[in-house]
């Protein structure tokens, strides 16, 4: 009896990961899982670059809106979530593909995640006094315990940089390395092949800014209004994300320029792809396709290594 195998599409965001994943679903009888940590929020679609329901051919999608904006979803969620799917999509003879940029998801799913040390109030209370005492001490301590999560932490996102410099305290040592220790709980029972899109570092970003403009002028900011309009709280957690931070700041912030708020998506994007590329980089056994998801050489290519893999995971 052969083991099953699983597919995953990861790279840079604005890299047609989720073209490339429709392709190779669409030919190798597929069913695509989200692994971007904003898609999984339902309204939040245009600044996610949620695929419509029109434009997914009829292919199975799993894990997308699947919460509230208020819900907390973690990577020990996501987990649970792909781990309850796979038996299916398996009974069901279909291949997964999972799709998405949300690197510390993927690496939860196939090494493990070891559960941190339990939140300490008070530490917290006095980081968050200190913080408060003097703006900036929460990012310049993460940087000088622990570089390497202060490197992939995005600036503004305070809870995930106050809880690397919780876990580095309490575990005493950096937090990556904490919870790499869990590789024995990492997903069993199936052969695992990653895919890594690079296209030209050059060409995706000014492919970013162009998808950024076009995100913010076809309906971002009403989308964000409409959210708000609907209660949602300006503190929901994917309103830290790309796009809808400087969407809702726009929006709600006296004096914010449209023009500077823009501007500041395009830095931060480009920024994010850049982290990206690092992370995935760092990873084990990622077999990287030049080009853009998009593009018929860079699917060909990529449905050649795929049908490779599946040959000698049948074998």
């Amino acid at each position: 009896m052969s083991i099953p195998a699983i597919i995953a599409v990861a790279g840079p965001t604005g890299a047609g990961k989720s073209s490339l994943s429709l392709a190779l679903a669409e030919r190798l009888g597929g069913e695509v899982v989200n692994f971007d940590s904003v898609q999984v929020y339902a309204g939040f679609d245009i600044g996610s670059a949620k695929l419509p329901l029109a434009e997914q051919r009829g292919i199975p999608h799993h894990l997308v809106d699947l919460c509230a904006p208020e819900d907390l979803f973690t990577a020990g969620d996501f987990v649970a979530e792909v781990r309850a799917l796979l038996p299916g999509i398996a009974g069901r003879g279909r291949l997964p593909v999972l799709c998405g940029g949300t690197g510390f998801y993927l690496r939860a799913l196939f090494q493990g995640l070891s559960p941190g040390p339990q939140r300490d109030d008070e530490l917290r209370g006095r980081l968050q006094a200190r913080e408060a005492r003097r703006p900036g001490a929460i990012r310049r301590l993460l940087g000088r315990l622990d570089p390497a999560a202060a490197a992939r932490i995005h600036p503004n996102d305070m809870n995930k940089s106050l809880r690397a410099l919780e876990v580095r305290l309490l575990a005493g040592r950096p937090a990556e390395e904490h919870f790499s220790e869990a590789g024995l709980a990492g997903l069993t029972g199936y052969r695992k092949l990653t895919l890594g899109l690079d296209p030209p570092r050059e060409a995706l970003y000014a492919l970013l800014n162009r998808r950024c403009e076009e995100m913010w002028r076809g309906g971002l900011l009403d989308e964000v209004q409409f959210l708000l309009d609907e209660g949602v709280s300006p503190s929901a957690k994917p309103f830290e994300s790309l796009g809808y931070k400087q969407a809702l700041r726009y929006l709600t912030v006296a004096g914010t320029s449209e023009a500077e708020a823009l501007e500041e998506m395009k830095i931060r994007t480009r920024q994010y792809a850049k982290r990206q590329w690092t992370w995935f980089r760092a990873e084990k056994d990622i077999v990287w396709v030049s080009g853009f998801g998009s593009e018929a050489a860079t699917q060909h290519r990529a449905f050649e290594i795929v049908s490779g893999f599946l040959k000698k995971s049948s074998e």
